[in-house]
C-alpha cells in the first residue's frame, strides 16, 4: 500500500446524502440458511455508523458466483434480512441488482441490492460493459464507501469502476485490515511465527516465497503438508499431493525454517463416522490418506508458538468440518489464541475465520480475524489490489 487511504470523514457531512456501500456479504447458505454470520456481523458498525450521521445508505455485494445472470440459490434476500435485524430496522431488498428503479428511494432510507453478480458487467473482463454497470450502481447514490476487504483484489465494477465515478472513501473494516496487514509486512515484532494450511501448496506458493524471507518459523499442516512430506522423501498413501510442487516445496524446506508435522491422523475415507489412526508422518500406510495433524504435532506446533510476538495463520491443519479431523485445528488455535494481548495475532480469513467460530474458540483472543482470505494473501504477497489502488486516488 502507498498513501494512507480516505476514510468517511473525508466525504463530509453525510446528513441526508445517499451512500452506496460495498459490504462483503459472502456467507455460506444451505437451503437458503445463513451458516455462518460473521461476515454480516462484521459489515454492521460502518453501515451503522452512516445510518447515524442521517446518511441514506444503499448496500451492495456479492454472494457466490453466478454466471452473470440471475440464480435463486445465490440470492441476497435472506442476507438482507439477518442485515436488517442485526442492525434492528428494515432492509429493504430490491430486487434488480443495478438499482433501476430508484423508487426505493421514496420507501426507505436504507436498502440492500440484489447480488451484483447477477449482472454481467460486474464481473466483466471488458472496461466499458463493466462501466457501464457502474454507471447505473453510481446513478443510485452520491457517494461510495467501500467496506468490503474480502473482494479488494478483484477488478469488478460495484469494487473498482464504482469508486472513478463517485466521491468515494473506504470504510473502517477496510482501513483496519490495511493497518493490521501493513503491521505483519513491513515491520513485524519478532519472534513472527507464520501457521500455513489448507488444500494446496499452489495455493500458496506465492505467498510463501514472499513471506518466507521475513518469518522467523513458518508451521505447515493442512494437505498442503504431503508435498512437503514427499519432498523429503516420505511416501504420503493416499494423501492429497501436488506432484508438481515438490521441487518447489523442496526449496522452501532448505531454508531451514519450515516445520512440518510428525504425526497425521489417517483414514481410508472422508467421512463423519471413519475409523481413524494417528500414525508417523513419515509412515503414512498405502491406502490411507492424511486428514489432520497428529497431537504430537499440535504440541510441537504450539511450541514453536510459544513466545511470539507475531502471528499470522491461514488454513486449516485438517478437514475440520468433521469431528475425526478437528483437533489438529482447534489445537494449533487455542495455541495462538493463548499468547495474549503482547502478541499480534492474525487470522487469516477464510477457512481459518470459519473455523475459529465453527469450532467455539473465542474470536475476542485474536487481535484480528481478517475478513478476506483471498485478499489478505494477495495482500502480503505484495500484488496491487485494485480495490484499495482506486480508493487512493
Amino acid at each position: 500500500m502507498g498513501q494512507a487511504l480516505p476514510g468517511v470523514d473525508s466525504l463530509g457531512d453525510l446528513d441526508g446524502r445517499r451512500v452506496l456501500v460495498r459490504s462483503d456479504l459472502n456467507v455460506p447458505l444451505d437451503s437458503g440458511t445463513i451458516t455462518d454470520d460473521g461476515r454480516i456481523r462484521a459489515s454492521v458498525p460502518q453501515i451503522e455508523a452512516l445510518l447515524d450521521a442521517g446518511a441514506r445508505v444503499v448496500v451492495c455485494a456479492h454472494l457466490g458466483r453466478p454466471k452473470g445472470s440471475p440464480d435463486p440459490r445465490y440470492s441476497l434476500e435472506p442476507v438482507a434480512q439477518r442485515l436488517g435485524e442485526l442492525l434492528g430496522r428494515d432492509a429493504l431488498f430490491v430486487p434488480d441488482p443495478e438499482g433501476g428503479d430508484r423508487s426505493f428511494w421514496q420507501q426507505t432510507d436504507f436498502a440492500v441490492l440484489e447480488n451484483v453478480r447477477f449482472h454481467p458487467g460486474e464481473t466483466s473482463k471488458d472496461d466499458v460493459e463493466r462501466g457501464a454497470y457502474a454507471d447505473r450502481l453510481a446513478a443510485c447514490a452520491d457517494c461510495y464507501v467501500d467496506d468490503a476487504f474480502g473482494a479488494v483484489h478483484r477488478k469488478h465494477a460495484s469494487v473498482f469502476d464504482v469508486a472513478l465515478r463517485l466521491p468515494h472513501a473506504a470504510g473502517d473494516l477496510v482501513r483496519r485490515e490495511v493497518d493490521v496487514l501493513n503491521r505483519l509486512t513491513r515491520d513485524p515484532q519478532r519472534p513472527y511465527v507464520v501457521v500455513l494450511g489448507g488444500s494446496k501448496v499452489s495455493d500458496k506458493l506465492a505467498v510463501i516465497e514472499s513471506l518466507l524471507p521475513k518469518v522467523d518459523t513458518l508451521l505447515v499442516g493442512g494437505g498442503m503438508c504431503f508435498t512437503f512430506l514427499k519432498a523429503q522423501g516420505h511416501e504420503v498413501g493416499d494423501s492429497l499431493l501436488e506432484a508438481d510442487q515438490v521441487e518447489a516445496a523442496g526449496r522452501f524446506l532448505e531454508t531451514g525454517k519450515v516445520v512440518l508435522p510428525v504425526d497425521v491422523v489417517v483414514a481410508t475415507e472422508v467421512s463423519a463416522d471413519a475409523d481413524t489412526k494417528v500414525v508417523p508422518a513419515d509412515g503414512i500406510p498405502a491406502g490411507s490418506k492424511g486428514l489432520d495433524i497428529g497431537p504430537r504435532s499440535v504440541e510441537e506446533f504450539s511450541a514453536a508458538l510459544d513466545g511470539a510476538r507475531t502471528v499470522f495463520w491461514n488454513g486449516p491443519m485438517g478437514v475440520f468440518e468433521l469431528a475425526p479431523f478437528a483437533a489438529g485445528t482447534r489445537g494449533v488455535a487455542a495455541a495462538i489464541a493463548a499468547l495474549g494481548d503482547d502478541t499480534l495475532t492474525v487470522v487469516g480469513g477464510g477457512d481459518s475465520a470459519a473455523a475459529v467460530r465453527a469450532l467455539g474458540i473465542d474470536s475476542l483472543l485474536f487481535s484480528h480475524i481478517s475478513t478476506g482470505g483471498g485478499a489478505s494473501l494477495e495482500f502480503l504477497e505484495g500484488k496491487e489490489l485494485p480495490g484499495l489502488t482506486v480508493l487512493e486516488g
